[in-house]
């Protein structure tokens, strides 16, 4: 069992060597509605910056990318492969310097505060080394009334119970759940001063 559980972290959880490949091939093809539906429950507009934790081999960068005029996109993952995939996929959209991709982890964010107006996460909180954390630096991150949205697909292994309670211990106003075919995503806004 403690096998397959590290087969698995080194395909989907923290992708790495040619099993972390191989996971993100599997993840752009299986999360590409997912990612679809997470996008379009931020509601972009023209002009917003965006962050996107745990992005993967980079599907959700390339449609947030795409959401609304001239949005600018960040994306943190800490899979070296999966930023070398994100890289390769949104390679245009890097070159005119409309999305930045680093590696690094939820709970430690390589942004300055009150930036960005939404953020993202798919199928990732649950690997998060400190989920809580990791959310606090969201909240951090993005300015006043700025939105938040967990999605998570029916393979996540994430139960619902509990993530509206997280959001509001790490500061969130306003979490509900919402539920589609792709799965249920869990949405929140950083309160006004």
């Amino acid at each position: 069992m403690q096998q397959a559980k590290q087969i698995l972290m080194r395909m989907f959880g923290r992708p790495e060597g040619l099993l972390g490949r191989f996971g993100g091939i599997v993840m752009a093809r299986m999360n590409r509605p997912a990612a679809a539906w997470g996008v379009g429950l931020l509601e972009l507009r023209a002009g917003e910056k965006v962050l996107e934790v745990g992005f993967g081999p980079g599907v959700a960068i390339e449609l947030l990318a795409g959401a609304a005029p001239e949005v600018r996109v960040a994306g943190i993952d800490p899979s070296a492969e999966m930023v070398r995939q994100a890289v390769r996929r949104n390679a245009a959209a890097i070159a005119r310097h409309a999305v930045d991709l680093r590696e690094g982890s939820a709970d430690d964010l390589p942004f300055d505060g009150d930036i960005f107006d939404a953020a993202l996460a798919i199928n990732s909180l649950q690997v998060w080394p400190d989920a809580l954390a990791g959310l606090r630096e969201i909240r951090r991150v993005i300015k006043a009334d700025g939105r938040v949205a967990l999605v998570f697909t029916p393979r996540s292994g994430q139960a619902q119970a509990g993530i509206k309670e997280l959001l509001a211990n790490a500061g969130f106003a306003e979490p509900r759940l919402v539920e589609a075919a792709a799965g249920f995503a869990a949405l929140a806004r950083k309160p006004r001063r």
